[in-house]
């Protein structure tokens, strides 16, 4: 990933320091497992826990000679023991140490990610109390239709992250997942007690059944829930910049002193965030490809998923971290005109209530819905043609001889649209 998208910590955890790091966790884990079982003397075991060390220098130097990372590792870290070296990778495969290792990897990056699920949740929640009765337009199909308000917009922001969320535990439990089976998956030469043992020491899920590699169901499932909460940022990111246009301008990202939105016109407040978090959330969808193309491997294994993981796998996560944290910041410091949103509901003037005065005639007055409707659109349609004011060409109509000034009064009030609204909060657990 670019340095551009990528946050310190994330960043770290996806560096080759760490990633030997990982790998030597596993090692030494390994170790441990066996000696558990009296295999490897417990003092051999401690010696390499304790002694076991590289330099990233000095395993790109023997990569550049074995042309096998894994190879390079391990008599990079046998050069740092003595005797008890020969029980480093005892019984194992690459791939029981290289999958084993990306399983830790993704449990780090998982931690920040799911923090930065909780810290966005509790800014949408923040807001959509703040917001709860702040009267605005609802839109379909972008046309005005009924009175709704800012925070049930956000309570529909928050329950979704909460589904994000779910799904995002569920994901990761699995793909921090581990395996120490051997070359094909038998545990011909390392009994499944080590591999139980291991998983142990790490917090690492462990599955019944693998080949020399986990299945990569696991890590496209894991990839798809990345990809759905980039899409639910993008779903949220969308609503501002829709809410931002000039014609609307009922919400602004905040415009910093400073800031400028164009080289050519000086006049321009951009939601250049939103539009950068919607071009993410493409890119993170696209590493759904590469990732459902990995679970087809050949037979017990083939290496074709190594090179689209290294790079799908970080991407994805610094590229979750990274809009996790910029779209928390937008909603923390967006600007939010209560007053435009009023003024704008006068825009259609006054067919936003034209379904209360269609149940008005029909419930109280006991017309048809086919009458009633009929002649409520026809009003409406010379309300919009016209341009002119939807209750006063009522109030000069047939429609009168059914309804009071009182009925319209009631018909054209605002708030009859928000009566449930505690309700519905209180169902998203936003009481």
């Amino acid at each position: 990933m670019l340095e551009r998208y990528t946050r310190p910590e994330m960043g770290k955890i996806w560096s080759l320091k760490n990633k030997y790091a990982a790998w030597l966790k596993v090692e030494i884990a390994a170790t441990n497992a066996w000696a558990e079982l009296g295999e490897v003397p417990a003092e051999d075991a401690k010696k390499i826990a304790d002694n076991a060390s590289f330099t990233v220098e000095r395993v790109n130097e023997l990569e550049a000679i074995t042309h096998h990372d894994v190879v390079a590792f391990t008599r990079t870290v046998s050069e740092s023991l003595g005797e008890e070296k020969k029980w480093v990778h005892f019984g194992l495969t690459s791939t029981d140490v290289v999958d084993t290792a990306q399983g830790y990897i993704l449990k780090q990056a998982d931690e920040i990610i799911l923090k930065d699920l909780e810290t966005l949740k509790e800014t949408i929640a923040d807001s959509a109390r703040k917001y709860k009765y702040t009267v605005e337009m609802g839109r379909t199909h972008g046309v005005q239709a009924e009175p709704t308000t800012f925070g049930l917009k956000l309570a529909r922001w928050y329950a979704e992250i909460n589904r994000d969320i779910e799904r995002f535990k569920a994901a990761a439990k699995d793909v921090e997942s581990g395996k120490i089976s051997g070359a094909v998956g038998t545990f011909a030469n390392v009994p499944p007690a080590v591999e139980t043992s291991v998983l142990k020491q790490l917090g690492l899920t462990q599955q019944p059944v693998t080949s020399q590699v986990l299945p990569r169901d696991l890590h496209a499932y894991y990839i798809a829930t990345i990809a759905l909460i980039a899409t639910s940022i993008e779903n949220w990111a969308t609503e501002i910049r829709g809410l931002q246009r000039s014609e609307i301008h009922e919400v602004e990202e905040h415009f910093r002193a400073g800031q400028k939105g164009s080289s050519a016109m000086p006049h321009k407040h951009n939601p250049i965030g939103s539009e950068n978090l919607c071009g993410m959330a493409r890119v993170m969808r696209g590493f759904m490809v590469p990732a459902y193309e990995d679970v087809a491997l050949w037979h017990e294994r083939d290496i074709s998923h190594s090179s689209a993981e290294r790079v799908i796998l970080p991407d994805a996560t610094i590229g979750i971290d990274y809009m996790l944290n910029r779209f928390n910041r937008i909603l923390t410091n967006l600007d939010v005109f209560p007053e435009t949103m009023l003024k704008n509901m006068d825009r259609t003037y006054g067919l936003i209530y034209s379904q209360r005065v269609l149940l008005k005639l029909i419930d109280e007055a006991g017309l048809s819905r086919e009458k009633a409707y009929d002649m409520v659109q026809k009003l409406a349609n010379k309300s919009w043609q016209e341009q002119t004011s939807f209750r006063k060409l009522i109030e000069n109509s047939e429609v009168m001889n059914y309804l009071s000034e009182a009925d319209l009064d009631d018909a054209f009030d605002y708030h009859y649209h928000l009566k449930h609204v505690d309700e519905i909060f209180e169902k998203c657990g936003l009481d």
